[in-house]
């Protein structure tokens, strides 16, 4: 059978693209076809060896050049010692040596866009471009392919967009067991009785905190709180200036900063609206199909990806970026659906996901995009051959 290898920087267990790398090297297992995942290391190396997935360390999250160039003689012998057929990247560092390595092994070389790059300057444009350079690019959503298409140049003929895919047997409203929503609850010290407005996004700027508190401090609702779920640890000015708007705005009692959480499907379930406020257009957006999924209604800015996972007015609401009226209007209407309308939500976000973006849908498209790289290689590999016979007569 095929074999793919995978080349990230690191294995960390926070990053969707990391997560993504070992959901797709345990679906090809899952096919029967070889995977290898070559990283520098990280929390998630753990969970290959779990499914008995090979991982080979290498420092190709450096972005020195001297070690970059070392990095093409490394994949080039792993691509060798391996018979790898396909070489799939998802980040630039790794990109240029892996590339370079597939190139001179002669196989197909795959990149998948994950996110939208900063391209202020040429410089920076022609570092980022490398990831539109593969034969084929996969992009995580319509909204990232129409981006590299128009700041790239990307021809749509060598675009195929893979939604995110949800892991629907974590995000499962009935796996999740009453204890651990209690839990989390009890260390968030939540009151009783008032309803959860929830934004998961680790403390920058850009993802919108001190919109959704103004929205908060306009909600003639009372009985609220927000919790804002996410890391802040590289961020205390940030986190600092947010603390000074909930004091100057008299909301200590209705906004909470709970920090990181490791088990977001239990947290899901405590929210009565899941909010996604990013003042820039999220690529993808798994928060909100991770929340659709546990069956939550969400509120997101009318941008990015969020437009193609939420469906507006039946599983929850688009607001026009930046609006913090829009904003305020949005959650009113989520938290005063009655419970028939709110049921009747929270059925159609499920299915909405289940049929769309669940994580087996994901593994099967991009193993599909694997195929045809596979096909278009042997084609040319057998017309290659064919020519050189024609000359050997």
């Amino acid at each position: 059978m095929p074999v793919v290898l995978q080349v990230i920087p690191r294995l960390n267990s926070i990053g969707g693209t990391e997560r993504g790398t070992v959901d797709i090297a345990q679906g090809l297992v899952a096919e029967g076809w070889g995977s290898i995942v070559v990283s520098s290391g990280g929390p998630l190396v753990a969970k290959l060896q779990r499914h008995n997935i090979q991982h080979l360390t290498l420092p190709v999250d450096s972005k020195n050049p001297i070690i970059m160039q070392s990095n093409v003689s490394r994949l080039r012998k792993l691509i060798k010692e391996s018979n790898a057929d396909i070489v799939h990247v998802r980040s630039r560092a790794p990109a240029w040596s892996a590339r370079t390595a597939a190139n001179r092994a002669g196989i197909p070389f795959l990149t998948t866009v994950q996110g939208i790059y900063s391209s202020r300057s040429k410089l920076k444009r022609l570092y980022n471009s490398v990831m539109t350079s593969g034969d084929l690019v996969i992009t995580n959503s319509n909204f990232t392919a129409q981006h590299i298409s128009k700041v790239y140049g990307t021809d749509h003929s060598r675009i195929r967009v893979v939604h995110r895919g949800v892991d629907l047997s974590i995000f499962n409203p009935e796996s999740v067991s009453s204890a651990r929503i209690v839990n989390l609850a009890q260390q968030w010290r939540l009151p009783d009785g008032v309803s959860i407005i929830m934004l998961p996004a680790r403390l920058t700027r850009w993802k919108g905190h001190s919109l959704l508190i103004d929205a908060i401090a306009r909600l003639v609702k009372s009985d609220i709180c927000c919790v804002f779920v996410g890391d802040g640890s590289k961020n205390d000015k940030y986190r600092r200036s947010l603390e000074h708007q909930i004091e100057k705005l008299d909301l200590g009692d209705k906004v909470r900063l709970v920090g990181g959480c490791d088990d977001m499907a239990a947290a899901y379930m405590l929210a009565d609206v899941v909010v996604s406020a990013s003042h820039r257009p999220e690529a993808f957006g798994r928060v909100l199909a991770e929340a659709q999924a546990m069956g939550r209604p969400v509120v997101a800015a009318d941008h990015g990806g969020a437009k193609e996972t939420v469906i507006p007015g039946k599983t929850g609401w688009l607001f026009k970026v930046d609006d913090v009226e829009k904003l305020t209007g949005a959650l009113e209407q989520a938290l005063n659906l009655s419970l028939q309308s709110r049921e009747k939500m929270s059925k159609t976000a499920i299915n909405h996901i289940h049929e769309n973006f669940s994580l087996e849908k994901m593994c099967a498209s991009t193993i599909a995009v694997y195929k045809e790289l596979i096909r278009v290689s042997d084609s040319q590999g057998k017309a290659v051959l064919s020519f050189q016979e024609g000359n050997s007569k």
